[in-house]
């Protein structure tokens, strides 16, 4: 198990990173920082010289790969960072310098038993491209496909593991403070990043994710999948289709084609729209550089090492929530957050649905080019603290992708109005999910699985076991021992890890002045 002091020296190196990029400067000023926090965020940034505007996404991109993921993740919770932070963050690159082909050579060598040229009959030794997680290269198979192979870093595995058991021992120690950082639930989102992470560690998860959705949207026109060639897959290689296309985000090449713009931007919101609210399993790294269009037209994904999921109940929600605010009825959007338990019981429906009114209105009206889904989105995060709504993480790559998709289909065409695009599809799939046909339905269904488990809830007591909201089950939490635990468990210990906190901020800010003076 990592000692607390290690935890400490991690997160003071980090914040070092942090502070000489100005990041730290909006958790000072934050009322709702806890003090504890404050205080080690002006440790952290003792002797730094900071810049007069924040760079969070180039402190994160210096920490490391974990961080720039977990930057990723952070940009999706401007009511956990604030709204400057989310914004710079979203331009975050995941980038860094490419792996010697050899060590490239030798892991897929290892990973196969089996020489590379039995696998590849040609494998371009300079990568197409170099993220954090892992990297691509141009190949063709030994019976003659063109072919992209994903390779994992060499350690990635453990570097990630490293990092996120520190983020995990940061996160309890943030949310046992209570309050504010409570309601945000640290420990929750850490828990999310985790496991979003752990996918993309393991290739064959991707290869799988981008099988599923290949089936749910094959009756989608000009949408498409790559193939996954399964023989030379496994958790650390992945190989699929080679993708000749044009990236989605070069605008005057694609205009240059003679494809259609707004037609383009149109098909991408209604595909996320499939996915996510028909498939509830959608593509969550639905940025610029991956997608394609190809000469006929066809969007085509890739990179699905990060994929959302939602449940049928929630989809339901969420479908009434966009065409409530896209119809103004804020009364029934009120009422699905309360049906959600999103909102807890003790706040009334009319004022929450007054304060939906107060996001939702002040953008009908205007011009196309002004409405946003992503304004709307930060209006709702402004309120949640108001009427002590906790963080849904289950709905927080959905949120992220939603405004990646916004920001893609505006580029295409300035003047999509997301709501008029969205708000047809959103109603028609409202009516046949929860129309009077699909109602008997799902009444004569769920009458049949009462009658069926009828033993099992006549020796249960109903009330025992209350009904739960929209929200899913949140995923066991790794137990962390709180620092003023163990300081009441050993009194003695307690010293030490002040000692070491001080001792780790003093090194690192002689390995700074060192640098300055060198």
């Amino acid at each position: 198990m990592t000692k607390p002091a290690t935890h400490i020296f991690r997160l003071l190196k980090w914040g070092r990173t942090l502070a000489r990029h100005g990041a730290l400067r909006g958790i000072e000023g934050d009322p709702n920082t806890p003090g504890p926090v404050k205080r080690l965020a002006r440790l952290a940034r003792f002797g730094t010289f900071q810049p007069a505007v924040p760079d969070y996404a180039g402190a994160f991109q210096q920490i490391g790969p974990a961080a720039i993921k977990l930057g990723q993740t952070l940009a999706t919770r401007p009511d956990l960072v604030g709204e400057e932070a989310a914004t710079n963050l979203l331009s975050l690159q995941d980038s860094l310098p490419p792996v010697p082909f050899e060590t490239i050579r030798a892991a897929v060598e290892a990973s196969f038993g089996q020489k590379l040229e039995a696998l590849y009959s040609s494998f371009d030794p300079d990568p197409v491209g170099s993220a954090s997680i892992a990297q691509v290269h141009r190949a063709v198979t030994s019976d003659g496909k063109e072919v992209a192979v994903k390779v994992l870093r060499p350690g990635i595995r453990e570097k990630f593991a490293r990092d996120i058991q520190t983020y995990e021992w940061a996160a309890a120690h943030l949310e046992a403070l209570g309050g504010e950082a409570a309601r945000l639930r640290p420990r929750l989102t850490i828990a999310n990043f985790k496991r979003w992470t752990n996918r993309e560690l393991d290739l064959r998860r991707e290869a799988a994710s981008a099988s599923e959705l290949a089936e749910a949207m094959q009756a989608v026109p000009g949408y498409r999948v790559p193939a996954i060639d399964w023989d030379r897959t496994n958790g650390r290689v992945m190989t699929v289709e080679w993708i000749d296309g044009t990236k989605i985000s070069d605008v005057e090449a694609l205009r240059a084609a003679g494809h259609d713009l707004p037609d383009l931007a149109n098909r991408l919101v209604i595909a996320f729209l499939t996915q996510a609210i028909s498939s509830g399993f959608f593509h969550a790294d639905m940025h610029q550089g991956n997608l394609f269009v190809q000469s006929d037209g066809t969007i085509v994904a890739i990179d699905f090492g990060i994929m959302g999921r939602i449940d049928r109940r929630a989809r339901m929600w969420l479908a009434e929530i966009l065409y409530g605010l896209t119809t103004g009825n804020y009364r029934r959007v009120a009422e699905i957050h309360f049906e959600a338990k999103y909102v807890p019981s003790y706040h009334s429906v009319d004022e929450f649905a007054t304060a939906l009114r107060a996001v939702g209105e002040p953008m009908r009206g205007k011009p196309v080019s002004e409405l946003s889904v992503g304004q709307m989105l930060d209006g709702l995060f402004a309120i949640t603290r108001d009427f002590d709504m906790q963080t849904q993480p289950h709905l927080l790559l959905l949120q992220k992708t939603m405004v990646m998709v916004e920001g893609i289909a505006t580029q295409l065409n300035p003047q999509i109005n997301m709501w008029d695009t969205s708000g047809p599809f959103v109603k028609a799939w409202i009516r046949d999910e929860l129309g009077p046909e699909s109602a008997a339905a799902d009444r004569i269904r769920d009458d049949v699985q009462t009658l069926m488990r009828l033993p099992d809830l006549v020796r249960r007591i109903e009330d025992k076991f209350p009904s739960r909201g929209g929200a899913p089950e949140p995923p066991p939490l790794p137990e962390v021992e709180l620092m003023w635990e163990r300081k009441a468990r050993n009194e003695r210990g307690w010293p030490g890890y002040v000692l070491a906190a001080a001792l780790g901020a003093a090194a690192l800010w002689g390995a700074n002045v060192l640098g300055w003076l060198g």
